[in-house]
C-alpha cells in the first residue's frame, strides 16, 4: 500500500547538514499495522512526514496504492490526502473549541456532507470514549483526552491509511489502554496503520511487524517472533538451589531442555525456585544497535 524506496531526508547544508533518514526502504501492507520502534530522533517522525506530504524527501521516492484508486499516489498530490490520517506527536487542536467542533472543523477540511460529517464525528466521538465531554472546551480536557480527540480528528475523514506519531506520549494508563484498543478497531476494519513509539511492549502487543529504526537507518524489519529469533539471542535459565548462595544460570537456546534437566526426578527435591529470562525486542535492539532504547 505504501512503498519508500532510498527514501533519504536532510537538513542543513554544508558542514551543519544533518541526514534524519538514510536511504530508507520497505513496503507496508494494506491493512497492516507496522511499528515504527526507535528512540526519540531516530528518523520516525521525519519518515512519517515524509509520507503523508509534509516534507520531500531529499533523494528516494514515496508511493501510495489505496485499493479501489487507479495508479500511484505521490504523497504531495491532493488526491492522496483525503486517504491519509495523522495523528502528530504533538496534539494539534483548538482549546478554545469543543471536542465536537474540532471535529467539525477537521471534517470540514475534506469536503464531506453535512449527514456524513455528522455521523462521521459522532462515531469517532464514540470509538475514542469522548461522547459525553463532546460539548466540552478542549482547554478542559485531561492530557489522555486531549490524545485520544487528536485521532479522532485524524480518522473523521475516514482514511486508509492512519498514522500515528508517539500516540501514548504522557497519557495515562486508562487513555493508554484506550487508545491501544483504537488501533485493534482500526485494523479490524481493514485500515492501513503505520504506529510510531520507543515503547517496545507497544509494538510488540499491537503490530503486525516492526521496523526497527536509529540513526535514520532501517536496522531491521519482520514480525516480531521472527526478530527476536534472528536477533535476540538465546535464554537465560536461572536455577535457585536448596542452600545455595548464588543462582546457577544457563544461557541457552533450548530452555526447555535445561528446565527438564534441572527439574529431573533425581535434581527436583533441591531446586528451591526457577526461572527462564526469554530475549525480547529489547534484546534485539541491544543486539543491533549495542546499547539502551533511549528516550
Amino acid at each position: 500500500m505504501i512503498t519508500l524506496t532510498d527514501v533519504t531526508r536532510r537538513f542543513g547544508s554544508g558542514s551543519g547538514q544533518r541526514v534524519a533518514v538514510d536511504r530508507l526502504s520497505m513496503t507496508i501492507a494494506p491493512g497492516e499495522v507496522l511499528g515504527l520502534l526507535g528512540p526519540n530522533g531516530a528518523g520516525k517522525t521525519t519518515t512519517i512526514s515524509m509520507i503523508v506530504g509534509l516534507l520531500r524527501p531529499s533523494d528516494g521516492r514515496i508511493t501510495i496504492n489505496v485499493p479501489g484508486v487507479a495508479g500511484e499516489l505521490d504523497p504531495f498530490d491532493a488526491s492522496a490526502k483525503s486517504h491519509l490520517g495523522i495523528a502528530t506527536q504533538s496534539v494539534s487542536l483548538y482549546d478554545e473549541l469543543s471536542g465536537k467542533e474540532n471535529l467539525r472543523l477537521f471534517g470540514s477540511l475534506f469536503s464531506l456532507s453535512r449527514s456524513t460529517l455528522a455521523a462521521r464525528v459522532e462515531e469517532c466521538l464514540r470509538l475514542v470514549g469522548l461522547t459525553d465531554r463532546a460539548d466540552d472546551r478542549v482547554a478542559a480536557y485531561s492530557g489522555g483526552m486531549k490524545r485520544r480527540l487528536n485521532v479522532a480528528a485524524a480518522l473523521v475523514h475516514d482514511p486508509a491509511i492512519v498514522l500515528l506519531d508517539e500516540p501514548t506520549a504522557g497519557v495515562d494508563p486508562h487513555s493508554r489502554h484506550a487508545l491501544f484498543e483504537i488501533v485493534r478497531h482500526l485494523k479490524s476494519q481493514g485500515k492501513t496503520v503505520i504506529y510510531s513509539t520507543h515503547y517496545m511492549e507497544e509494538a510488540q502487543q499491537l503490530c503486525d511487524r516492526v521496523a526497527i529504526i536509529d540513526h535514520g537507518k532501517l536496522l531491521a524489519l519482520g514480525p516480531v517472533d521472527d526478530l527476536i529469533r534472528k536477533h535476540g539471542g538465546s535464554s537465560i535459565v536461572r536455577i535457585q538451589r536448596v542452600n545455595a548462595d548464588a543462582p546457577d544460570v544457563t544461557v541457552t537456546d533450548d530452555p526447555l531442555e535445561a528446565l527438564r534437566r534441572a527439574l529431573s526426578e533425581s535434581e527436583r527435591a533441591n531446586v528451591k525456585s526457577a526461572a527462564v529470562q526469554s530475549p525480547d525486542l529489547q534484546a534485539v535492539f541491544l543486539t543491533l544497535t549495542g546499547r539502551e532504547l533511549r528516550d
